[in-house]
């Protein structure tokens, strides 16, 4: 039986990424040895979407995409920026939901975003 999914995130720089989710996202973690955090996710869905398409993922040849989501992405993305958090862009209306992207070190990106369809969580 399925008890959980793991996500993994890639980056040239994994320490200042662990410490932008153990200090400023706050999620709780567990060290795994060495200081690999292993990061409790908040409540998540999972979202199918067929390969035809466009935007950012379909465009690089991405097919997977870690996505966080907000109730409000205007105080979230204000906050954020506070925190030293690059985002670079407005958050833009794509239909679906209002997104951007959050730029993490090691050129990890992250997608926010307020979602304008009904959510599982």
């Amino acid at each position: 039986m399925v008890t959980a999914a793991h996500i993994l995130l890639y980056t040239s720089e994994p320490d200042r990424v662990r410490e932008i989710f153990r200090d400023v996202f706050k999620w709780k973690n567990v060290d795994a040895g060495g200081g690999w955090l292993i990061f409790r996710l908040p409540p998540a869905e999972l979202g199918i979407h067929p390969v035809e398409g466009k935007g950012p993922t379909h465009e690089t040849g991405t097919l997977h995409q870690f996505t966080l989501v907000c109730d409000d992405i205007t105080k979230t993305v204000a906050e954020l920026k506070e925190k030293g958090i690059v985002i670079p862009g407005k958050p833009e209306d794509q239909g679906w939901g209002i997104s951007v992207m959050l730029e993490l070190p090691g050129g990890l990106e992250v997608m926010l975003y307020q979602a304008k369809h009904p959510v599982a969580v």
